[in-house]
Order: C-alpha cells, then structure tokens, then sequence
C-alpha cells in the first residue's frame, strides 16, 4: 500500500519552553499529520543527549530524554506549579533550541516534580522500576556518579567506581539513594507521556518510526555498565573506533569515535544484547530504522588517538547471523535498514537476505561526487523501499538547490522539470511522491519551504546542529490540506 510520512525531530516542535516535547504540540501535529493524509510520523533517537547534543551520541541506549518531557502535563498531574517553570527564560529564539539553558533549568525544574511525586506512593511507578530494572538500575547510577564528577567521562572516575567494584557500587547506592530515585522518577516521568503519545498516534492511524543508532557512546552507562560488549583495552580505552573512510565527500573521512563492538564476544551467547536492545526499541516505536546498516555486514576501525579516519581498516561484522538470532527469538518485527554510502555485494546481499526495505535519497541522485549515485534516480526506484528528498543529516530541498554544484543542480532541473525556483521544494516534494517506493518520507523543513538555516545536522561539523525549530503556527490547516491534496493526486492515502 502507497503510504507517505514526514520527518520532524521532537525536538523540532513548537514549545514556549524551549525545546519540543511530547506533550500538546506532539498531539497537535500527529492532528496536522492526519489531516494531511500521512501516515508516518519519522523522529531521531529519543535517549539522552550527550556533549554535542547528538541523538546519536547519547548517555544511554534505552533512557528516554528528559528535555522531552512535557511540563504542562507534569503540572496538570499537580506536580509543578506553573510559576516554577512558565515563567523562566528557556531562550530568545523560538526557531532555536539553546542547549546551555535547558542544560540549566530543566532538571532543577524536574526535582521539583520528582520530589513531589516520591512523597505519594505509586504502584505504577514501583512497576515502571521493576519491569525496566535490568538497564533502569545501572543508568540512574551511572547519572548520579556523573552529577557527582561534574559531569566528567566514567573514564575519569576514581578506579574503584570506574571498574564497578561490587564494594564501591553498593557504597554508592545506599549513600546516593534519593539521587538514585530522581534519575528513576524522571525516566518513568518520560514513559508514561511517550506511550500516551503513542496511543493517540496509533489511534489516529500514525506509526512513528523511531532510530537506533548503530554505535554506543564510549561515555555511556552501556559502555560502562557491560564493557565486555566492546574493543576495550586492559585501561578500558578503545583499541579502535567507528567512523568512515575518505571518499568524495571528505577527504580525511568520518571519525565519529564511538567504541567498536566485540562481535566475536557478542556471538557466545547468540548476541542476547543486540536482541534485549532491538526488541526494547520495537515496543518503543511502530517502526524501528537501524542506521549505518552496512556496518553490520562490515565495519571501519580507526585507530584510537586518531585526528582523522584515513588511517582505517575493514573488519567483517556479523551479517544475517545477527538479524536471524534475533528473528528466531523476538520474531519478525518492522525495520527500515539505513543502507546509504558505499554498498559492496555482500551489503546488498545481507539487505536482500533480511528483507527490509532500503533508503532512497533524492538529493543523492544528482550528486556528481558519488559515481554510484544511479541508484538514487526515480526511474531505478523499486517498490520495496523507503524514499526521501533528504535525511536529517541533507540539507533542505531550498537549500540544496542553492548550495550544491551548479552541475548538480542543473542535472536535477533538466531531470525533474523544475522551472519555478520558488516552489523547487513542492516540485521536489511532488517528484517523490510519483514514484513507486511504497513509503516515502519528507522532511517538515521541506513542507515549509525553508532553507539552509533549519538544517538539522552537517556530517563531520560540532556546532549549530540539532537546533532547529518549526516556530508556532508553521503547520496550519492550509498546509495539511495542500498535502492531502497531493497525497490523493499521487494515491498515497
């Protein structure tokens, strides 16, 4: 069935309080997404942001972040007055989420509330800890420790709490156990909105579609907690680390510095982590989309200490074994595999064995630096795919047009019969949606017209990513019936 989405961050929702959460402005725009004919709602990662707030980059693997968690609702279950929040200052700009601040505010704001809640007894909230204790546990420990250290890495810990000596730790959990409940009540705070906001999309007929990371940070609770799932050395540093070679787009290549995993280790015991991890998400999400796929089949080593990863290697990765451990236990799930970059047979052979269904980028059909970049035309398009102008990590159709090499824009023009620059993003839009992938996704920038400054990400940069917002008002009526319209047009409903 021809069914169409939109790709909107939470983050990227409109919030007098800084950032987007998953409280009215979530439920207001799965309305929007309804009204328009869609049926997906595609977000990044919801865990915990780390040092340069990158989904893909997080404190842990199965927590929900707490900057998503929606204070108006808190206040509406009487555990926040609404001076103790409303009032603050979350940022000048409602187009931009200012990290810094929320870092600030939002969990002396959070206490409160958790603080309020611990004086009332809750079986749910008893049941929430006792369902999830087996990664819940470990992670409200790790934050605490980490408050305690001001933040710094759990590299940098003192040795005893670093190697999680059993005497150290249970030090730790009697002296810090009110600590310890706030990282819980926060968490279970988180849980109880997502579901909620589950439901009403379900019941409206919208899947979301969430995002699990390939990698783990090597500052995490997973990294700590389990380092025996990694390429650890005896100081527990990381022999090598992910990323991706020099190619077209790069000359020094991606070093994203992640740890890498020990798969021969993994494969003992028919990789129960990787199992507990995708079957966590799949109840998490309608629609799980595993980014990086081809590092399954084989992943780039980079030597630690590295300053670019022009220095790598490739190691075989587990392949099918994998997906098949997991099928066998947790069964068929739903799963869109990231299978962009450079594809070798064997990566295209893993997603034909797997059958998941691949990506498709529009932007990347015109773009010279790739010489493999047919893939992306329309007309090599086949039904079982998931299609796209652009992902988080493109730029907007708007601004694509505008930044790309003026060969590259005038192959897509020639190509896609643009010849109205104003609406090169409706055109774009359009073109997509004629083709035969069953599933397309758009980004929301894209539904707005917007340029390079809403942007959510630029591989290989630090800063001004993971900003942008849609500001109050963006997705009206006029919108979604526009959408709706091309939806009929293109038999996506």
């Amino acid at each position: 069935m021809r069914s169409s989405g939109v790709l909107m961050p939470l983050s990227s929702l409109p919030s007098p309080y800084g950032i987007g959460t998953i409280g009215q402005a979530a439920r207001e725009f799965v309305d929007f997404l309804k009204r328009a004919g869609q049926s997906y709602w595609q977000i990044l990662p919801i865990c915990p942001t780390s040092y340069g707030d990158s989904p893909y980059q997080s404190f842990s693997t199965f927590a929900g972040n707490p900057y998503f968690i929606d204070l108006d609702e808190l206040s509406c279950s009487g555990l926040l007055e609404p001076e103790e929040y409303a009032g603050l200052d979350w940022g000048s700009r409602p187009d931009r989420v200012d990290y810094g601040i929320i870092y600030q505010k939002r969990y002396g704001v959070l206490q409160k509330a958790a603080e309020r809640a611990s004086r009332v007894s809750d079986p749910a909230f008893d049941a929430f800890c006792k369902q999830n204790a087996w990664w819940l546990d470990d992670y409200a420990l790790f934050m605490t420790i980490k408050a305690e250290y001001n933040g710094l890495p759990w590299m940098e810990w003192d040795e005893p709490l670093r190697r999680r000596d059993p005497e150290a730790i249970a030090k730790k959990q009697t002296a810090c156990a009110r600590e310890i409940a706030f990282w819980k009540t926060i968490q279970f705070f988180f849980y109880r909105q997502w579901y909620e906001l589950r439901q009403y999309a379900n019941d409206r007929g919208i899947s979301i579609i969430g995002d699990i990371p390939i990698y783990i940070a090597l500052d995490s609770v997973d990294t700590w907690a389990h380092p025996e799932l990694f390429q650890l050395d005896e100081n527990q540093r990381p022999r090598d680390v992910s990323g991706c070679p020099p190619d077209g787009f790069s000359d020094d290549g991606q070093l994203w510095g992640n740890p890498l995993f020990d798969w021969d280790y993994m494969k003992q015991d028919g990789y129960a982590w990787w199992i507990q991890r995708i079957d966590f998400l799949c109840r998490v999400y309608n629609v799980l989309r595993i980014d990086h796929f081809r590092g399954f089949d084989s992943y780039y080593a980079i030597p630690y200490g590295s300053t670019n990863a022009a220095g790598g290697i490739w190691h075989k990765g587990p392949g099918m074994e994998l997906f098949r451990a997991v099928e066998q236990t947790i069964g068929r799930q739903h799963i869109i595999a990231e299978d962009l970059g450079f594809l070798t047979d064997s990566v295209r052979q893993m997603l034909k064995e797997s059958g998941f269904p691949g990506m498709k980028v529009l932007e990347f059909a015109f773009d010279s630096r790739d010489q493999s970049n047919h893939d992306y035309l329309p007309h090599n398009y086949t039904p079982h795919c998931v299609a796209y102008t652009g992902t988080h990590d493109n730029d907007t159709i708007q601004g694509w047009m505008t930044s790309a090499a003026p060969e590259d824009i005038a192959r897509a023009r020639e190509y896609l019969h643009l010849d109205d620059p104003e609406n090169d993003h409706w055109n774009m839009m359009k073109a997509l949606w004629s083709t035969v992938a069953e599933l397309t996704i758009v980004q929301a920038q894209d539904l707005l017209g917007l340029g390079s400054e809403s942007r959510m990400n630029t591989p290989s940069t630090t800063e001004n990513n993971w900003q942008w917002r849609a500001v109050p008002g963006s997705f009206d009526d006029a919108l979604a019936d526009k959408i709706r319209h091309n939806m009929v047009l293109y038999e996506r409903l």
